[in-house]
């Protein structure tokens, strides 16, 4: 290399470092002015949550779920809940609850199942990711979205602009005040039921409350 082009490319370093620089600066930028668009999720929506039976059923079952938990996983395929609905129909209402704690791909995942109970198919898309887990980047599901037959640019702006993820941040808030430290986790009427709790344990909690007049 003669001394020519070793001038010019100690010159050419610090416009690149400079490029590259502003290619960074250029994204942060972006990503902040996706965020100032996004509107505050109102009460109304704060409060709503996918759920399963009827709103005036007697007994309640709030899971704590993670789409990237492989017990979360085990208890679905176990098939409990179907139990459970099978066992008492709509005198059990079951509601589920985000916990994304598991893997780093947990709380992307959780929002983008809030972003298909935006659209009315949260629990086709529930189903699907449980499916296809432990796939959970951001173009799988995306790619999820679009096997469910949602809107895919509806979805991919709710995912993308973080829409939903102040609903996440409530439910794990409040999943955190409860003690709750891992994965599936159950109120029953209030009750707590750690783990992924069997059917026999489910209906030793909820015979008593049907029972109670």
């Amino acid at each position: 290399m003669n001394q020519n082009t070793s001038s010019r490319n100690t010159k050419l370093r610090p416009s690149l470092m400079i490029g590259a620089v502003a290619v960074i600066v250029a994204a942060i930028a972006l990503i902040l002015w996706m965020q100032s668009r996004v509107p505050a999720l109102g009460a109304a929506r704060l409060a709503s949550d996918p759920s399963l039976g009827s709103s005036s059923a007697k007994v309640t079952i709030i899971e704590y779920g993670d789409f990237g938990c492989t017990t979360c996983l085990g208890w679905e395929k176990a098939g409990v809940l179907k139990q459970i609905i099978a066992a008492y129909g709509d005198r059990v209402r079951f509601i589920w609850r985000d916990y994304p704690i598991i893997t780093a791909q947990s709380p992307k995942a959780a929002e983008a199942g809030q972003c298909a109970f935006d659209q009315g198919k949260f629990w086709q898309y529930h189903d699907l990711l449980y499916a296809k887990a432990p796939a959970l980047s951001s173009d799988d599901l995306k790619a999820y979205a679009a096997q469910t037959g949602l809107n895919a640019t509806q979805f991919d702006r709710c995912l993308d602009s973080g829409q939903d993820k102040a609903k996440v941040d409530q439910s794990m808030k409040e999943a955190r005040q409860y003690g709750f430290i891992g994965t599936p986790s159950f109120l029953v009427n209030g009750k707590k039921l750690v783990g992924p709790a069997s059917f026999a344990q489910f209906k030793a909690v909820i015979a008593p409350l049907l029972a109670g007049g």
